[in-house]
């Protein structure tokens, strides 16, 4: 029974470690999964965000019509949009 918490309290500092988001982009603005998706293709600011189409964007884990609707907002709050 030790063993069973022992391994659990090390799985779930691997967990919070290799999940982790780092920066502050989107944060507020999106959840962390679309966020994480954003990140793993080293999307970090509105300008390479801009490089994008609508399409590929809503392709990554994370993003759906909700996600992608917030998103759009934001862009264009601050004068970006997608690629057409």
């Amino acid at each position: 029974m030790i063993n069973l918490v022992i391994m659990a309290k090390c799985l779930n500092s691997i967990c919070a470690v290799s999940h982790a988001v780092t920066g502050t982009f989107l944060q507020g603005i999106l959840a962390a999964p679309a966020r994480r998706a954003l990140a793993k293709e080293k999307i970090d600011s509105l300008e390479k965000l801009s490089e994008y189409s609508e399409k590929e964007i809503l392709q990554l884990h994370g993003f759906g019509k909700s996600t992608i609707h917030k998103l759009k907002t934001y862009m264009q709050e601050n004068n970006v949009s997608f690629k057409n």
